[in-house]
């Protein structure tokens, strides 16, 4: 009843929803069923990285009148519904304030994480052919302003932008061309904040995220109003208990899935407050994080086992005189933590009464899907939990029969399906096709694990693409990736996208990235590159350095690899595929199985003695 009171229903107005359903005011509110609150209860709060700067408190009055005037804004530039809107701005209160506007006006927004290089988001702009792009002048990070406009610029070149939004944060100097650049801000104030929502259907876009493939071009997530709005209110209701008074702070920035959801639509939607900010969270001292808890009286603390790793790192000095006790909940979410830095945050953090939701969920999912449930368990630290209610998953071997406890295969869901999962691949249909619902086509579903039979949808599978295990009593712990995608601080990476990168540099004949694993990151990418002899000449740093520079020209500095290797040639077998798994083993120092499928099997000793050559280094 809960979903289909919202989602089978043909005039969805998801800006409504999202914000003003909580403002007393007959301009504003959305109407029946919806319990209306107090007006001056805080939305948004935001913390500057600078700290001598003050933070940013907005009411959902304030919040609605700011996004309704931003909508006017956009509807005056030509925005309709089904348009699709780039956004490339940072943790700032304009990156909230653009995302409920598009929602309110029914166009589509596609948010670029503000790292990714500019190339990154010409990709993306090219594919969604947004006319309009709402970016920063440039913002703060570990005490410099990076000039973000300068990499929006490059990025729309040959793309279909007219209009570019300019946010003045940074206040750098940057190039301006006249008539198609404009300031959000100018735009905005001229504005009315009374704006109607878009009346929209359940299954009507709601916006576009990219996030890696295994070929390397990254894959447009289509998200869609009913289904995924559903999904991040009650996940986020449910999972973290939110109630009156909460203040959330998830630390994910929202140019990935994890920001989306539960730094902006989830805690709005629930009505609660929610944190965000534009800084590290160990600039300009090591405990900065923990500051922003005691300021704001931060209730639920949501972040991922990198930060946590390194809040660890830093020792538990840092953190002494802290006693967290705002604090009622945590979360971990964007890759598998580990016993240690469970333990660790379950201790120093939450200080042994906070319980400790692991999640596990997808750019795809749109909300969690496995996790534990505050008040009811289980936790068990590295285990991520059990199917959310309602939601039914299992694990299979390669021939599609369910695995044993405590064997290790691939995570699938079965029907019926959570209502925020992904409806496409943006203009991909064949490919959506083949990444998720491929892999188990011929199998019956009744000869899958428990659940119950006769779904409309029976017959379908969604492949994760994630390899887990479950214990005895059913926890299901995740181990990685079982395609050509890796973690990166939890971050998905391509690693045909990176190996797309380094081969566009022209004395780079190829290369071959693979992903090991890392104390801090969780995975971080290594590459071996074949350069030119030209190249190789120049020596070994010298290419090393172009190879580099060319993933973070390319890509950004999120995926900058551990080492680079320079080699004469790659394994490969007869047929010409590279041997991933071989290079990682022999990075790693583990047995390398069979090399009879190998053309080249010299290569190999070659690259371990390069490797061991190096380590001695």
């Amino acid at each position: 009843n809960l979903v289909s009171r919202y989602v089978r229903n043909k005039n969805l107005a998801c800006g409504k929803n999202l914000v003003s359903r909580y403002v007393r005011n007959k301009n504003l509110a959305c109407g029946k069923n919806l319990s209306p609150v107090l007006r001056d209860k805080i939305a948004l709060i935001w913390e500057p990285e600078p700290m001598e700067e003050k933070s940013v408190i907005l009411t959902y009055e304030e919040l609605a009148k700011k996004v309704n005037k931003f909508a006017n804004a956009l509807k005056n530039l030509g925005v309709q519904k089904g348009d699709r809107v780039g956004i490339y701005l940072p943790m700032i209160p304009e990156i909230v304030i653009s995302m409920l506007a598009c929602a309110r006006i029914g166009a589509v927004h596609s948010v670029v994480f503000s790292a990714f290089s500019s190339q990154a988001l010409r990709v993306r702009l090219e594919d969604t052919e947004a006319k309009v792009l709402i970016t920063a002048d440039g913002y703060f990070r570990r005490g410099g302003v990076l000039n973000l406009k300068s990499a929006a610029d490059e990025g729309i070149k040959e793309t279909k932008i007219e209009k570019v939004i300019v946010v003045k944060r940074g206040c750098n100097e940057i190039n301006w061309q006249e008539g198609r650049d404009l300031w959000f801000h100018e735009l905005a104030e001229k504005e009315s904040d009374i704006c109607k929502a878009e009346s929209m259907d359940s299954e009507d876009p709601f916006f576009i995220l990219y996030t890696s493939g295994s070929t390397g071009k990254p894959k447009g997530v289509l998200h869609t109003c009913g289904g995924y709005t559903v999904q991040a209110k009650f996940t986020g209701k449910w999972i973290f208990d939110l109630k009156e008074g909460d203040v959330m702070w998830c630390t994910s920035d929202a140019g990935w899935i994890t920001g989306h959801t539960y730094a902006i639509y989830s805690p709005l939607l629930n009505g609660v407050t929610t944190v965000i900010f534009e800084g590290a969270p160990d600039w300009p001292t090591s405990d900065r994080w923990a500051q922003i808890i005691e300021k704001h009286k931060v209730t639920i603390f949501y972040t991922a086992p990198t930060a946590i790793r390194m809040f660890e790192k830093y020792g538990t000095d840092v953190i002494k005189n802290y006693k967290f006790e705002s604090l009622r909940l945590l979360g971990s979410v964007g890759e598998p933590i580990d016993e240690s830095a469970w333990n660790w945050y379950f201790k120093e953090v939450g200080k042994e009464r906070c319980p400790l939701v692991d999640t596990w969920w997808q750019t795809e999912t749109g909300g969690i899907l496995i996790t534990s449930l505050p008040g009811l368990g289980p936790f068990k630290p590295t285990f991520t939990g059990i199917p959310f209610p309602g939601t039914r998953f299992d694990i299979l071997d390669d021939k599609g029969k369910s695995c044993a406890p405590e064997k290790e295969g691939n995570l699938i869901l079965k029907t019926p399906f959570a209502p925020g999962l992904l409806r496409g691949i943006y203009k991909n249909p064949q490919k959506y096709l083949e990444t998720y619902w491929s892999q188990y086509g011929s199998v019956n579903p009744s000869t899958l694990s428990s659940g119950p039979k006769g779904s409309p949808q029976a017959g379908k599978i969604y492949f994760t693409s994630d390899a887990a295990y479950r214990d005895k009593k059913g926890l299901i712990r995740i181990v990685g990736r079982v395609d050509d995608v890796i973690k990166v601080a939890g971050h998905r990476v391509s690693t045909g996208e990176l190996e797309n990168a380094i081969n566009g540099y022209s004395e780079i004949s190829e290369s071959a990235v693979v992903g090991v694993a890392d104390e801090i990151k969780g995975e971080v990418p290594i590459v071996f590159a074949v350069p030119s002899e030209a190249l190789a000449k120049e020596g070994g740093e010298n290419v090393k350095k172009a190879v580099i520079g060319q993933i973070r020209k390319e890509i950004g500095p999120i995926a900058l690899p551990k080492e680079v290797y320079l080699v004469e040639d790659l394994p490969k077998t007869r047929s010409g595929k590279i041997m991933r798994r071989i290079l990682k083993r022999l990075f790693t120092g583990e047995e390398l199985g069979d090399l009879s499928t190998l053309a080249n099997p010299e290569s190999v000793d070659k690259i371990k003695n390069l490797i061991k050559n190096d380590t001695k280094s």
